[in-house]
């Protein structure tokens, strides 16, 4: 069987892409400026609706629900319904057998990757699924973590083989092309209203 290229070298596959939401939790979003806050909820919200429209599947998933509360309430409400938000121990998803078997079971090969906090959960997700033979994607503008370690993570997880990505980019990858952006937009007029302001497409 031939070898895939690296992530890095290739373009998003629509079809082979699973959506990863981590710790988007107020717990967590407080520690941070208000504004990167409100952007990584509102793009993930955002891209959300575009997974669903375009069937990629999402695992969702927040820290020690119990002491950090659920995700918050507009992501919650984006979820697909009917999704488990599965309750988080390890800081990387897949020393989570639950969740590394929900992610399995979505049969798809890319994670994409979007949520909190960049250096911690996301970079030991993004790595400990790069061990388990995925392609990563994770998208600068819909992770954050406290102020001085978002290029230490984003780092960290390029080196070990993770295409850094933005919203905008997935976006454009996923559909490839005029047409189907246009068909998009028919099938949900509202994907513009409900898009962030300052996400320029």
């Amino acid at each position: 069987m031939d070898r895939q290229p690296p992530i890095t070298e290739t373009l998003i596959d629509v079809d082979d892409s699973v959506l990863i939401v981590i710790d988007i939790q107020d717990y967590f979003l407080r520690k941070y400026d208000a504004a990167i806050s409100r952007a990584v909820v509102e793009r993930v919200v955002w891209l959300l609706h575009v997974a669903r429209l375009l069937e990629v599947p999402v695992v969702a998933m927040a820290e020690d629900i119990v002491a950090n509360g659920p995700l918050t309430q507009p992501i919650q409400n984006a979820l697909p319904p009917g999704g488990t938000v599965h309750d988080k121990d390890f800081f990387g998803a897949a020393g989570n057998p639950p969740i590394l078997a929900a992610i399995e079971a979505t049969g798809q090969r890319t994670a994409i990757l979007a949520g909190m906090e960049t250096d911690v959960c996301v970079a030991q997700t993004a790595l400990g699924l790069i061990g388990e033979g995925y392609r990563v994607v994770v998208l600068q503008d819909a992770v954050a973590t406290t102020h001085g370690d978002q290029e230490v993570g984003l780092a960290r997880m390029r080196e070990a083989g993770a295409a850094i990505l933005t919203v905008k980019s997935l976006y454009y990858e996923w559909l490839r092309s005029v047409s189907r952006v246009r068909a998009l937009k028919n099938v949900l007029p509202e994907l513009e209203t409900l898009r962030p302001d300052d996400l320029l497409l």
